[in-house]
């Protein structure tokens, strides 16, 4: 522990953190305070794409946590922490953002890609609720979705690596996004409100991507999708091919 003015710092249990924490905290590493700046000045744009994000983060509505290289077991601490947000009723709508230690040297979208879903199968195999039953467990059904203490959750990858779909390009790190499915009430795929903001959002993505919506975007819940193949989309107008690095652990056992 560590005193920031009057202010106690826990090194061990403060891992969930808000913004004011980036000026607050002297336990943060460099590179953390380095990424956030990025990500703040990024997302605070006035032209940029993300409504939810850029007010997110205005307000002081978003969530921050990080890793390093070599240790992620703080994380399903700080997922925990933020979900319990939601107990609230009248809880925002919250986005966590996770920043992830850059590489030494940065890489290609495929390393980035694979230390994504290892990051989301590490987080499935500590967790100790058991998934809904009536949630699919393969990621190739077109409801499977990423669940942690039981609560569905989108997930989406952000990193250095994109060279043309600058939106996903939010620093130096590799940043995932952690979205309850919650959040969205009111504002899903199939209503009026969803289609209307998820349009009026991706309108201005294609301005700042200079690229045509990738193949691979649609809604939660559209039987044509895999869900999956949104979290970690392409650096270009190619759909994802293959099978999902995702296993779920009674997938695994059969």
């Amino acid at each position: 522990m560590r005193w920031r003015g009057k202010r106690l710092i826990n090194e061990k249990t403060n891992t969930l953190m808000t913004k004011e924490d980036f000026a607050a905290r002297l336990d943060l590493p460099e590179w953390l305070l380095e990424s956030y700046r990025t990500f703040h000045e990024t997302v605070t744009d006035k032209t940029f794409p993300c409504y939810f994000g850029m007010g997110g983060e205005l307000k002081g509505e978003l969530r921050y946590a990080y890793v390093t290289q070599k240790d992620w077991s703080n994380l399903p601490s700080a997922l925990s922490a933020f979900l319990k947000l939601f107990d609230d009723p009248k809880h925002k709508r919250h986005g966590l953002f996770v920043f992830v230690e850059p590489f030494e040297t940065e890489s290609d979208l495929e390393a980035y890609r694979k230390q994504f879903w290892d990051i989301l199968q590490y987080l499935h195999e500590v967790d100790e609720v058991e998934w809904p039953a009536d949630s699919p467990r393969d990621p190739d059904h077109y409801l499977w979705d990423f669940h942690f203490g039981g609560e569905p959750i989108f997930v989406f990858g952000n990193a250095p690596a994109y060279k043309q779909r600058k939106t996903r390009d939010l620093g130096q790190s590799m940043v995932l996004g952690f979205q309850p499915r919650r959040i969205f009430e009111g504002l899903k795929g199939t209503e009026k409100g969803g289609i209307m903001s998820r349009e009026k959002v991706r309108e201005r993505v294609e301005v700042w991507d200079q690229l045509p919506k990738h193949p691979d975007i649609s809604h939660y819940g559209d039987p044509t999708h895999n869900e999956w193949k949104q979290f970690f989309i392409g650096d270009d107008i190619e759909p994802i091919v293959g099978k999902c690095p995702f296993s779920h652990k009674a997938m695994k056992s059969e």
